[in-house]
Order: C-alpha cells, then sequence, then structure tokens
C-alpha cells in the first residue's frame, strides 16, 4: 500500500503564492505519473497538472503560467508552487500517484486525503 500526505495549504490573499506537497510512503517499488487534482464546493473534482516519472509537465488551461509542478523522486514527493492566485482557485487539491508495486505489476493509482487552499481577501 502507498500512502499519499498532502500540505502546505491554508488562506491566502488574490495575487499570493502557496507551495502545495504531497509525500509518499508505504511499500513503493516506483511511481511513475504524478498529479494534482481540485474539487470546488458543488464542483466536479478538475484535473489541475501532473508529471511524469522523467520529469514531463501538463497543466489545465486554467492554471498554465501560475502554477508549477515538480516532484523529488528520491523523496517520493511531488509539488505544486501555485502563484498569482485568484479567488476561483479556491478548492480542496488532492494529489495522486500511480504506483506499481514490481516490475511485472500494472500500475495502481493512490489519491490524497486533500489539503484546503482558500483564495479570498
Amino acid at each position: 500500500q502507498v500512502q499519499l500526505v498532502e500540505s502546505g495549504g491554508g488562506l491566502e490573499e488574490p495575487g499570493g503564492s502557496l507551495r502545495l506537497s504531497c509525500a509518499a510512503s508505504g511499500r513503493i517499488f516506483r511511481i511513475y505519473n504524478m498529479g494534482w487534482y481540485r474539487q470546488a464546493p458543488g464542483k466536479q473534482r478538475e484535473w489541475v497538472a501532473a508529471i511524469t516519472l522523467g520529469g514531463s509537465t501538463n497543466y489545465a488551461d486554467s492554471v498554465k503560467g501560475r502554477f508549477t509542478i515538480s516532484r523529488d523522486n528520491a523523496k517520493n514527493t511531488v509539488y505544486l508552487q501555485m502563484n498569482s492566485l485568484l479567488a476561483e482557485d479556491t478548492a480542496v487539491y488532492s494529489c495522486s500517484a500511480d504506483h506499481s508495486a514490481s516490475p511485472f505489476s500494472t500500475t495502481r493509482t493512490f489519491w490524497g486525503q486533500g489539503t484546503q487552499v482558500t483564495v479570498s481577501s
């Protein structure tokens, strides 16, 4: 099993910055893609950003140019640097990790519990 724990959420003013972290622990063999999602009240969960094992990244149009996803493979941790925050960025942010338990296993996606980000003046 793999556990994911997010941290770094909180209250920030519009235009401000926050950095989220998501650390994976447990019986880890290899984590491939890692990603961030968010869910605002009354809305469906929305994909935010993703990063491959090799470091290639993709972003939702709504955050492109403002958010940066990165990872530290030695620490099994993924980060989300959020700059120029907007009120509409308010949501619970959760991370995901595609984990393979062995060289012959298919991947399984694990999820964190989420961390609240509130952007308000």
